[in-house]
């Protein structure tokens, strides 16, 4: 798992642990709801990591005294079983969902129809929208290479600017290597236009993989492109406020990591 310095819990939400349970998430956008007796979201996600070891502990532990905060939909593997589940944890409304042999992907965009409804401002009809542009793209290229994805397919995935309003390749926080900095739209009331952000760092796993506590990582943007603090600010001078903590993101090479 990783995480910022301090915090007992991966801010980014993703884990594997000694039982074969690997976790990651996607946030719901456009989320309300709170449950102040609730549980805090870091918490049992904490717990979940390193306790969980099936596909029913995660759930079991993450409804728990769930609380609406930081509403998530989880995506889960389990390597003992050769299962896979999204855990869509909203606060009125939460579902799971399992396969065997399908596949689940995530890109902030709400899927239950009472929870989007009910839970979120979000507008599914929106085609521009960052999150719907990503699932469009997640679909296509998962039906496209369903039965074959492999890691290198999946760091290719992670490193994908195809723009599928645009129909080319065009990075923007519309394409899975998401970037904002190079968006004249911005994602709305989350990032303005031109603002420094993205997709900036990556990991894949497998099963072979998860079995050894071990993944693929890279920092950075998977696709390569560096991000210049300085020529950034320049072009974009209403960013300028930032120069004192905004330095060059520059993307590293896909390395191997593993518990010892």
């Amino acid at each position: 798992m990783d995480g910022y310095p301090g915090l007992i819990h991966s801010a980014d939400d993703f884990g594997i642990n000694d039982a074969g349970i690997a976790i990651t998430e996607t946030t719901i956008t456009s989320f309300h709801g709170w449950d102040s007796s609730g549980v805090a979201e870091f918490v049992r996600a904490r717990q979940a990591m390193q306790y969980a070891e099936s596909i029913d502990d995660f759930d079991r532990i993450m409804r728990a005294g769930n609380n609406g905060g930081y509403a998530n939909d989880w995506l889960v593997a389990d390597i003992k079983s050769n299962e896979i589940a999204s855990l869509e944890l909203g606060l009125k409304h939460v579902e799971l969902k399992r396969s065997k042999d399908g596949y689940f992907t995530g890109a902030n965009f709400p899927i239950n129809e009472k929870l989007l409804k009910e839970e979120t401002d979000f507008d599914p009809q929106d085609a521009s929208a960052s999150a719907n542009t990503r699932r469009v793209r997640w679909q296509e290229l998962m039906q496209k290479n369903k039965g074959q994805i492999d890691t290198a397919m999946a760091q290719a995935f992670l490193s994908d600017h195809y723009d599928v309003i645009a129909k080319k390749e065009q990075p923007s926080e519309r394409t899975l290597c998401g970037h904002v900095d190079l968006s004249p739209r911005g994602m709305g009331d989350w990032k303005g236009k031109f603002e420094p952000a993205g997709a900036v760092q990556n990991k894949v796993s497998d099963a072979a993989m998860i079995s050894k506590m071990a993944f693929l990582a890279a920092a950075g943007h998977a696709c390569g492109l560096n991000f210049k603090a300085g020529p950034h600010m320049k072009k974009h001078p209403e960013f300028a406020w930032e120069s004192t903590l905004l330095h060059d993101m520059n993307s590293g090479k896909w390395t191997s990591v593993q518990a010892r």
